[in-house]
Parts: C-alpha cells; sequence; structure tokens
C-alpha cells in the first residue's frame, strides 16, 4: 500500500502563506536564491554570533562545577556561578570565553582556561518537509548546505521522494523568493550543493503525477517559482 504523504507542518503553511512568492533569477546553481535580508549565518561556527534562547556548553578547565550547559535569556544574558549575569547575545564563542575567563580571574583564579560552545542555535532552523522521512523544525549547527538539511529530516523518502525537484523558499528583499535544485545531481557532483539559512524552508516534492509542491503552490499563491531545466 502506497504510504501516505503526511501534510505541511504548520510552520511551514503559516511561512508560505504570509508572502508572495517570485522567480529567483538566473541559472547558476549558486546564484539562484541570494542570502536571506538578515544573513546571520556563518562561514563557520566561531563566527557565529550568539542569540537569546541559545543553549550554550561552557567548561572550564579543572573545574568541573562551572562547566555546564546554559541558555541565554530573553534578555540575551547568561547566569553563571560566581560570575552572575553576563551578556552572551552578539557575542562569538571565542569573545563570550574571554569574557568569562577575565570575569574569573578578577577574583577566583589565576589563568582559567575557558571554552564555549553552541549547542543548540535557535535563530538558526529551518523547516524541512515533503517527501522526507521525517518532517520537521531543525536547528542549523554552523554552515548547512541543502543535502544536509534533507539529511537532518531523515533524508528523502525513497518512495515518494522526486530528487529532480526540491525546493527551497527564502525572504529576499522582503519577498518570498524560491527555486528548485536536482538533488540526483548535487550528489553526483554534477551541480553545486547550494547553502541553506536559517528561516529557510525546504521541500522535497513527490514522485508520480500529483506533485506535493504543487499542490500546496496552487492552494498559496507560490507563483513564479524556477524550476530548472534538467
Amino acid at each position: 500500500m502506497r504510504r501516505r504523504l503526511p501534510s505541511l507542518t504548520a510552520a511551514t503553511l503559516i511561512a508560505l502563506a504570509g508572502a508572495p512568492i517570485v522567480a529567483a533569477p538566473g541559472l547558476a546553481a549558486a546564484a539562484d536564491l541570494p542570502p536571506p535580508d538578515s544573513m546571520s549565518h556563518p562561514r563557520s561556527a566561531a563566527e557565529y554570533r550568539i542569540g537569546p534562547q541559545d543553549i550554550l556548553d561552557i567548561n572550564v578547565s579543572q573545574v568541573e562545577e562551572l562547566s555546564k550547559s546554559v541558555q541565554v535569556d530573553p534578555g540575551g544574558n547568561v547566569l553563571l556561578p560566581l560570575v552572575g549575569s553576563m551578556p552572551a547575545a552578539g557575542r562569538t564563542p571565542a569573545e563570550l570565553s574571554d569574557d568569562i575567563a577575565a570575569a574569573l580571574k578578577k577574583k577566583y583564579m589565576k589563568d582559567p582556561l575557558v571554552v564555549v560552545s553552541v549547542k543548540e542555535a535557535q535563530g538558526q532552523k529551518i523547516t524541512v518537509d515533503g517527501a522526507v522521512g521525517q518532517p520537521g523544525v531543525y536547528a542549523l549547527n554552523g554552515p548547512t548546505t541543502l543535502l544536509q538539511a534533507v539529511s537532518l529530516a531523515k533524508g528523502a523518502d525513497p518512495k515518494l521522494a522526486n530528487l529532480h525537484r526540491v525546493a527551497i523558499f527564502r525572504t529576499v528583499d522582503g519577498t518570498r523568493r524560491s527555486a528548485f535544485y536536482d538533488l540526483t545531481r548535487i550528489r553526483n557532483g554534477q551541480t553545486e550543493d547550494p547553502p541553506v539559512y536559517g528561516s529557510d524552508i525546504v521541500v522535497v516534492d513527490t514522485s508520480g503525477a500529483k506533485s506535493f509542491v504543487q499542490t500546496f503552490s496552487g492552494g498559496f499563491g507560490l507563483v513564479g517559482m524556477l524550476i530548472r531545466p534538467w
């Protein structure tokens, strides 16, 4: 029996209904969709700027009671033993490490070694939907490509997915834009694997006569989507 494809998540429906979609210009793989309006996606984990609600791993050498996971509060601060409340939002993990080390050095430790890493970046999340193993919202831990995004959702459904039609929806210049990509060509190294960014929506289309993306594009006004000539 053919498995029934789950419907789009509520987050996807809200996002797709919120703004008109126009075609992305050009046909070059990496240039179809420019970076989003608020391009906070770092080129490396070291460049990531901490945000409210992020969960951080803080490790202080040889002081187990100071090594813990903490969540940045809505005001952008973290509360730490001995140190108290400290601004974290807008700082890189390395900068916050130095801030904590300096605070500990003032009163408690001679030469503290502090390492801060981002365990979960709340501001960097994508929605993956359509013919995938586990549709949902996923956190991005550093730079992520389209193939990696689909893998977060347990990969494309082997029975239902049309790997030649995988859409990325993104807000650029205040307008929701979109482009289709061919996962088979990407896997074979024939096409560049495009980056995805926080707030992107990735939808893997279905095979057969009935298109999953087209069904919902008709219901939510998703017009002018770029379809690649494979």
